[in-house]
Parts: structure tokens; sequence; C-alpha cells
């Protein structure tokens, strides 16, 4: 029962004045991040990876979008029932249908929070919506009042925030909050905007809204640009970043939970923020996500990927052996890998093999490290990499050899 501990409900007057360097970590993978291609879960699934975010620490975890089918419904209720003590959120449009549905799905929650959204770029209006700036005042105004009378805690998300007039998002974000939103959030939908821009819209809202609410972020990253984005934001004013893990989601993803992290955890003399993630749980949760959906993270990913700790270049293993910190800036335990790895190739030099050679039991002279090291080379030049049962059949021959000469 520890997590009833580390998670806690949000208060709005301690993020806004005692906590103002507290960011909130709004976990959507089980929502914007299951509805991509090759990512659908399961209820059972979804559960699963709940209680493994739960341990991560999320502050709100958004179960998914009710109305768009029975099964999202269900993993809602499901969630809620499992996490008493979390903050569960539920997705819908800002029209009756969607709320009810979403209010439904949270009726076993103890701290549910509907999740409200509209569009409201010009954009979208035009094209998709096909109505008027005040239609959309008025629905996102009266989606958030419904919204209020079924829970306290209501979200607003104006959907190609980083799009829309200036003036009128900062229309909307009064209106909403005037109605009961206790956290705006202004997404850069479609990945478009750019850290100085984005910090600026933030800004604006932040100043508008004052300590009426938390302004929130959700980034995509179409321009691989949703980790910057999210931190120029919090360097504005907002306090809540909403992201998912392995930065899984619609088209190229959403930020990453586990890179926006470790940049404030690592350089925290540049962002000096807090969150409640217990760092130790990413890469654990990051494999767990992987087993469950069609992909992982790509091998060169930051923090959660297969060579985010690993060394081949000669020159950097010999470094890392003396002192790890030579080239690792953060320390692999931190986020649950269990120690940085020496990857033996064609760019590795003889300190690494001397190393990997007395983890195997072997202890060389100085000639035979050379023989054998020239061998392996020879060897790696043929190969993506060298195995360790490779290493000993080499060190096998040189010794065979011996024998046949002595």
């Amino acid at each position: 029962m520890s997590n009833q501990l580390t998670v806690r409900p949000l208060d709005l007057k301690a993020a806004t004045q005692t906590m103002s360097n507290r960011v909130y970590i709004f976990d959507t993978t089980l929502r914007d991040g299951e509805q991509s291609p090759g990512c659908s879960m399961t209820v059972p699934e979804k559960t699963r990876m709940a209680h493994k975010l739960v341990d991560l620490g999320v502050d709100i975890l958004e179960a998914g979008f009710p109305i768009a089918s029975d099964g999202d419904f269900e993993a809602v209720d499901a969630i809620s029932r499992e996490f008493p003590w979390v903050t569960v959120a539920a997705l819908g449009r800002a029209c009756t249908l969607d709320v009810e549905r979403a209010a439904q799905s949270l009726k076993h929650a103890r701290r549910p929070r509907i999740h409200t959204f509209i569009a409201t770029s010009d954009i979208h209006l035009k094209h998709k919506l096909k109505k008027s700036r005040q239609q959309v005042l008025d629905e996102a105004t009266a989606a958030v009042e419904l919204a209020r009378e079924h829970v306290d805690d209501v979200e607003f998300s104006a959907e190609d925030g980083a799009r829309t007039d200036a003036g009128f998002l900062e229309e909307i974000s009064k209106a909403v909050v005037a109605a009961g939103a206790r956290t705006v959030n202004i997404p850069d939908t479609v990945g478009y905007s750019a850290p100085r821009e984005y910090a600026e819209i933030i800004g604006r809202v932040v100043k508008a809204l004052g300590d009426s609410a938390i302004v929130s972020v959700h980034c995509h990253d179409d321009l691989g640009l949703a980790v910057p984005n999210s931190l120029a934001a919090v360097e504005a004013g907002a306090r809540q970043i909403e992201c998912t893990i392995n930065g899984i989601g619609e088209r190229a993803g959403n930020c990453s939970l586990e890179e926006v992290v470790m940049v404030m955890k690592t350089r925290n003399d540049l962002y000096p923020y807090s969150t409640g993630i217990n760092t130790e749980h990413l890469y654990s949760a990051s494999e767990l996500l992987s087993s469950m959906i069609t992909f992982g993270p790509q091998p060169n990913k930051a923090i959660v990927g297969r060579n985010a700790f690993a060394h081949e270049a000669g020159i950097h293993q010999d470094g890392y052996l003396k002192e790890k910190s030579t080239y690792e800036i953060i320390d692999p335990k931190s986020v649950g890998v269990p120690e940085g790895k020496l990857v033996l190739g064609k760019h590795s030099g003889r300190h690494a093999l001397h190393k990997r050679c007395e983890d195997l039991g072997f202890s060389l002279t100085k000639s035979a490290l050379d023989s054998l090291y020239h061998r392996f080379t020879a060897l790696a030049d043929r190969k993506k990499g060298v195995m360790d049962e490779e290493i000993i059949a080499l060190i096998g021959e040189r010794e065979a050899k011996h024998a046949v000469g002595d």
C-alpha cells in the first residue's frame, strides 16, 4: 500500500503556490498511446500496465476514451476500482453524450477526472467542425459545466491549441476556468510548434489564468520537438505534462515520459523542477509496454533503448572502465537498468577485451592479449558483434596452438 503515500491527490493551491516547481505527470499511454497503430491493448493488458504506471508514480492516469468502445469504458472502470487512491481520467469530446459516458465509467473512482476537449484552431473550425468560434466556446463551457455536475476535477483541452489564434485561446481558457475547469491543456496536437514559439503561447495562457488553474501541455513529436516543447512550456509556467511511455501515440508519437522526466532530474541545474516519478521503474515500464504492443523503442532510444547504456568504441570503453562518468551521464540503475554494458565489436579496444576475458575467468599476459586482440578484430570485421562464447573459442584456439608447439 506504499503507493498511497507516494501518489497524492492534486491540490491546485499547492501546485500554484507552495509547490511552484512541482510538475505533475499526466500519463496517457493507455489512451492517446493505445489508440495509435499497433498499440491496442485489452482490458487485462491495460490493467497490468496501469499497475506499473502506479508503481512509477504518475500523478494522473488517463485510462481511456469511454465513448470510443466498450473495452475503453471497461478499462476506465476496472482501473478506477483497482487503484482508488490514484487520480484516474477519462476523455470525452465536448458534448453531452461523451461527458455522460465518461462520468459513468468513473462512477467507482474516488479521484475521478473528466477530461473534455474541442478543437479551437481556425483550421479545425473551418474544415472539421464547420463551427464559429462562439459555437466552440459555448460548447466548451457547457461541457465543463456538465462535467462539474459529476466530478470536482475537470480538465479542458483546446485541441490544436498551438495553432489557435492567441486572443481566442486566452478567451476560451478563461471561459472554461470560469465554468469550473481546474486544468487547462494547450496541446501541440500536430507537433508543429517550436520551443520558443510554444513557450510564448503557454506563457500568455499562464499569465491570463494566474493561480486559477493549472496549465498543462500535450506535445506530439512530428518534428521531433515534443520533449523540448514540453520543457519550454514548463519554463513558461505550465505545471502538467501529458506524456507516454516510450513516447507512443498518434503518428510520430507523444512526449516521452522517460525522457522529459530524466532531463529534469539529470539537468536539475537548468530545469529546477520536481516530479513524483520513481525513475527506477522506467526501464521495466518500457519493457512491459513493449511486450504488450507490436513494437518496442528503437535501439538508440534515449533512457530505455537497448543501446542507451551500451559502449562499443574503444576510446569510450577505455574511459568507461577507468571512470563510468566519462561516458555515462545517468546511472543506469537510476532508471532500472542493471548496469551499462560493453559491446565487443570491431571498434573495441584492448582494455575492453581484457576486461571481458577477466569477467569470463581468463587471466592473459600482455603477449597473449595482443595475440587474441588481432584475431578478435579479424573476426569482428566480419560480424556485427562478437559473443562471449566466440571469445572463449578464440582463447581456446590459442591454447591449442601452443599445445601443438610444445
